[in-house]
């Protein structure tokens, strides 16, 4: 005859359960992927506001800043690879290691980077660019409410993604040279004329060169997209405001 079980059992049992799913759920967190969620329009059009993207952890290895309460057990990166130009990249800012920046890889340690009139140079050559159809901001309802000039950039190794462009003589879009140090790296937003980026020094509240260690993984895939009009406290506008044809693509 089989024995029930204490109501003290079936508690441990749950409780234990519990613990092994926190486990696993930070496990994947620290070394698998961590969800974030896009707060600003600096990576417009590659990334809406609203939209939850999946970073991988082990694409670039592991710093302190890629572990949870970012702990001091070690120094630099371990068991991972250099980001390669053209990754879409969380990082922490250099001035405030709390707060995480996303933007997109440009310069690689040793690159001489330069805005002349709007065209990106890497190295002294400009970056290929076509003008393409403009981007459209539309409203939950779909509508068009306002149209952007579009640009597609193609990287020297072939990666392409499109940027877009605000405004004409920015002053980011006429800089001098920047000199990315050993160790670092050079961010720049898609949305060139509303980023604070690697153009701006830390002083004046930009990115400056951020360090290699600072880096906590490369932006894989949105899962979930939301328009930001959707509120919390209203369960009813949830459904109407997905934007279904972003989730669980790709981020080039």
């Amino acid at each position: 005859m089989a024995k029930a079980k204490s109501r003290g059992g079936d508690l441990w049992e749950s409780l234990r359960t519990l613990v092994y799913a926190i486990a696993i759920a930070l496990g994947i967190r620290t070394f698998a992927y961590e969800p974030f969620h896009i707060p600003s329009e600096s990576m417009l059009p590659t990334l809406l506001v609203g939209d939850y993207v999946f970073v991988s952890k082990f694409t670039y290895g592991y710093s302190r800043y890629s572990l949870l309460f970012s702990p001091p057990l070690f120094e630099g990166r371990i068991l991972g690879s250099s980001p390669k130009r053209g990754d879409v990249a969380v990082f922490r800012w250099p001035r405030d290691p709390s707060v995480d920046y996303i933007k997109r890889v440009i310069g690689l340690p040793g690159d001489r980077l330069q805005m002349r009139d709007g065209v990106l140079l890497i190295n002294g050559e400009p970056v290929k660019r076509r003008r393409v159809e403009d981007f459209e901001r539309r409203d939950r309802f779909g509508n068009v409410q306002e149209r952007i000039e579009q640009w597609e950039e193609t990287l020297p190794d072939g990666t392409s993604y499109r940027v877009l462009n605000l405004f004409n003589y920015n002053a980011g879009d006429n800089t001098g040279v920047y000199t990315v140090p050993p160790g670092h790296y050079f961010m720049m937003g898609d949305n060139r004329d509303n980023s604070q980026d690697s153009r701006v020094p830390l002083e004046f509240g930009g990115v400056g060169y951020v360090p290699a260690d600072h880096l906590i993984g490369r932006a894989e895939i949105r899962w979930v997209s939301i328009e930001p009009s959707a509120s919390l406290l209203k369960p009813w506008t949830w459904f109407s405001a997905l934007r279904w044809n972003r989730m669980f693509t790709g981020i080039e």
